[in-house]
């Protein structure tokens, strides 16, 4: 069987270091490791209007903002197929025949769902789409037949769902033949790279709260955000001793840092249990541990942000990267939905048999 990836984002706003650690950066890892088949990258602009109905706009512009961070982290279009969403109608289709297969009752019970209601306050005036989009992901996920979606751990339900949806229509259209491929979760290894918290310390890095560190910062935007991190509030002396939990510095250094690091940028320590161990008994102020980060940040954004900046003199060409990826990604939807279609035996004027078996069963009837 083919290795296949789906995966992607919804063009909300720009991308920031959470999003890399959580997911691109190991995509363009799995890009570059020549393990798998095909790669698809999806801006799910169609998603992102189901909460966002009121403001197009903001979805219009950010779709070449994330096509540029995609780009920019190193994700190939020689390699990997990037598409808009909105462009491959035939995921539409699929969405709607897939709806006959779930209940409301399961959609309230999805544990990702529920979450994003409350922290939208929704509740009883949710938007359909939005409280369906369960269903729309297992169509973006079963184009294609992707077999492996790399996610962060709140987006495990969905896939869950997918596989639900998977089962039950090979079940009850192809027994015998399965058309739709079940897919796997690929998660981060590292528990600080599951979900990288905002600089501010809050659970989730968000623009409307400005606590995001985004890839397209520029040097000075990064050193500052990092200088004004949240660390720990009972380190009020440098001889007091630190406090790890909750201290997003070390959560960040958790993330990125790695024993070179160390050699180049604080030769003081060999490794980051070091440096922690130093920290939690006193004696290592939180400035020179955000100085660390910011060297290490710089580090690994300023290539990002150099080939940013090269992208962003050919826009047409980058919309013309979008458009070749779309064209891609229908054909190959056009040919999952032909399959859809025959299992559920819906495909009339292909049906030759139907066709026959019909005219014979008329003929002689006037």
């Amino acid at each position: 069987m083919s290795k296949i990836i789906l995966t992607g984002d919804r063009p909300t706003g720009r991308l920031h270091i959470g999003h890399y650690v959580g997911s691109l950066r190991r995509r363009v890892e799995l890009q570059n490791s020549g393990e798998y088949d095909k790669i698809y990258i999806m801006i799910a602009d169609a998603q992102a209007l189901t909460d966002n109905i009121e403001n197009p706009e903001k979805v219009r512009q950010n779709v070449i903002e994330v096509a540029l961070d995609y780009l920019a982290a190193g994700l190939d279009p020689a390699k990997s197929t990037l598409f808009i969403q909105s462009q491959i109608s035939e995921l539409t289709e699929l969405t709607f025949y897939y709806m006959d297969l779930v209940t409301v009752s399961r959609l309230q019970r999805n544990p990702t769902v529920k979450s994003e209601i409350q922290l939208r306050n929704f509740e009883a005036s949710i938007p359909v789409g939005f409280f369906t989009y369960p269903i729309s992901q297992a169509a973006d996920i079963t184009f294609c037949k992707a077999n492996v979606v790399p996610v962060g751990e709140d987006q495990l339900p969905m896939i869950e769902q997918t596989k639900e949806i998977v089962h039950k229509f090979n079940s009850v259209y192809a027994p015998d033949n399965p058309v739709l491929v079940e897919p796997k979760a690929l998660v981060p290894e590292a528990e600080a790279c599951k979900r990288l918290p905002g600089t501010d310390g809050k659970a989730k890095m968000s623009k409307s709260l400005g606590n995001c560190i985004y890839l397209a910062d520029n040097a000075d935007e990064v050193r500052t955000k990092i200088m004004s991190m949240y660390t720990d509030p009972l380190h009020l002396q440098v001889s007091d001793p630190g406090h790890l939990e909750g201290n997003t510095v070390f959560t960040y250094l958790d993330a990125f840092a790695r024993d070179e690091h160390f050699e180049r940028y604080c030769p003081d320590y060999a490794n980051l249990d070091e440096m922690k161990g130093h920290y939690t008994r006193g004696g290592l102020g939180d400035v020179k541990v955000k100085k660390f980060l910011n060297n290490i940040i710089q580090e690994e954004l300023e290539p990002i942000r150099n080939r940013r900046a090269a992208f962003e003199k050919d826009i047409p060409e980058i919309y013309n990267i979008l458009k070749k990826g779309s064209e891609a990604a229908r054909e190959v939807a056009a040919q999952t939905l032909a399959e859809v279609k025959h299992a559920m035996k819906i495909d009339y004027f292909e049906d030759m048999e139907l066709i026959q078996a019909q005219s014979e069963r008329y003929q002689g009837i006037e």
